[in-house]
């Protein structure tokens, strides 16, 4: 039977006496218990490591080793792990086995290494032991528990922010989205709408094709400048050379650009893989490309593109219709749902032209997932009112929608 090795991690509290605790738990036998040696036998300047204790003379069981993340430089910093910390991870600890996290009966086989965060300018001792002993037991428990499971962890990777960061990354997670087209070529004009624009997760800012051309990609910078927790499309329509361009666009913090489906099936793939590699999404633009659908399935399927964007072709359906083709599944932007089943379950569907306000709950109900809107906004006068007028017809702003804290964790309460 392997050796037990469990990981854990729990963050709680706020200001300097915040406490961060990453712990490992496993086998006195096992790669734990070796850690667990070496930790106290090979020392290091500024992070030497110490069994945790309830009180003097009072180890805690499972035997438990502090490591401190942070140098400890004086005695100051040393009271700090040597007093509060060290009795909030040993109290935690005990804690854990009369909770039932830890068995009782292997309390002797087992040990545990907690390596704990203290900043140096912390004062507040009964915080400091107060956080990390809700911390140590959290991650305790979760340890225990084999807390996140996978799906907790896709389910969140697109959504959650981290605290220390002061940014942050945004994906497209809860479709559907208002796509702005910033088709300008006047900066103040630019600046001018994006300050009016509502500030709600629903809105992606496009740097239109003339702002490109006429300032280069460096305009992407300014807008991030003025919205830094803003979607931001580059619309590039690169047609070769796509690997350079992306690039560009990526250096400049673009989460999306934009490729031509005008171009040869190896050079949207070559763009494609450079946006993979830059870790931002990939939107093919199928403006004037004919039999797109084949065009699409000819990508392999590791480079298929993350959004697709139709524009609006009446004539479409109206040929199609005189030619006797099934048209029951048609919009005036092309079948979107053969579209999405060639890009399978992840892939998103833009539609552009002919757009207002009073058809738009019918395009997402056609099954387009980003609306994109030019004239109707950035030429408005009333831009915030324009904006709204689209957003009345969508989902609240999924964000606003989520718990300022998450529940991390099921609650199951039995019945009688």
């Amino acid at each position: 039977m392997d050796p037990m090795y469990r990981i854990g991690e729990a963050l709680i509290g706020d200001g300097p006496e915040l406490a961060h605790v990453d712990l490992l738990i496993g086998d006195k036998q096992g790669p734990v218990g070796q850690a667990f040696a070496n930790g106290l036998s090979n020392l290091s300047v500024g992070h030497t490591p110490l069994t945790s204790v309830i009180r003097p003379n009072l180890m805690t069981k499972p035997a438990t080793l502090i490591i401190p993340k942070v140098t400890v430089g004086d005695l100051e910093d040393a009271s700090k792990i040597f007093g509060p910390a060290q009795t909030a991870v040993a109290r935690a600890v005990a804690d854990a086995v009369e909770d039932g996290y830890i068995p009782k009966d292997i309390v002797e086989d087992i040990v545990i290494n907690v390596s704990v965060f203290i900043d140096p300018s912390a004062e507040d001792y009964r915080k400091i032991y107060q956080y990390n002993y809700g911390a140590t037991k959290l991650a305790i428990r979760r340890a225990m528990e084999g807390y996140p499971s996978i799906e907790k962890v896709l389910a969140e990777k697109d959504r959650g922010t981290h605290p220390i960061m002061g940014f942050k990354v945004k994906k497209l997670w809860s479709p559907p989205y208002l796509q702005v087209a910033l088709d300008l070529d006047n900066e103040q004009a630019m600046e001018r709408i994006i300050k009016d624009l509502p500030d709600n997760d629903r809105i992606l800012l496009e740097a239109g094709t003339p702002l490109v051309k006429k300032f280069g990609v460096g305009i992407i910078g300014k807008i991030r400048a003025l919205r830094p927790d803003a979607f931001i499309i580059a619309d590039l329509k690169t047609l070769d050379v796509g690997r350079v361009e992306v690039k560009m666009a990526a250096d400049e913090t673009a989460d999306a650009v934009a490729i031509s489906g005008l171009g040869t099936v190896e050079s949207i793939a070559k763009a494609i893989h450079e946006t993979q590699k830059q870790g931002i999404y990939s939107i093919l633009d199928m403006m004037n490309v004919a039999e797109f659908e084949k065009k699409l399935a000819k990508l392999p399927e590791d480079l298929k593109p993350d959004i697709v964007l139709l524009h609006r072709n009446v004539d479409m359906e109206t040929y199609r219709a005189e030619h006797g083709e099934d048209t029951s599944d048609m919009t005036e932007w092309g079948n979107i749902k053969d579209i999405k089943a060639i890009l399978g379950d992840k892939g998103l569907i833009a539609v552009a032209g002919g757009i207002k306000p009073n058809n738009v709950e019918e395009a997402i109900i056609k099954g387009a997932n980003i609306i994109i809107a030019g004239r109707y906004i950035i030429g408005s006068r009333d831009v915030r009112r324009a904006a709204q007028d689209f957003l009345e017809h969508f989902d609240p702003d999924p964000d606003n929608m989520r718990l300022a804290m998450d529940e991390d964790e099921n609650i199951e309460v039995k019945d009688d």
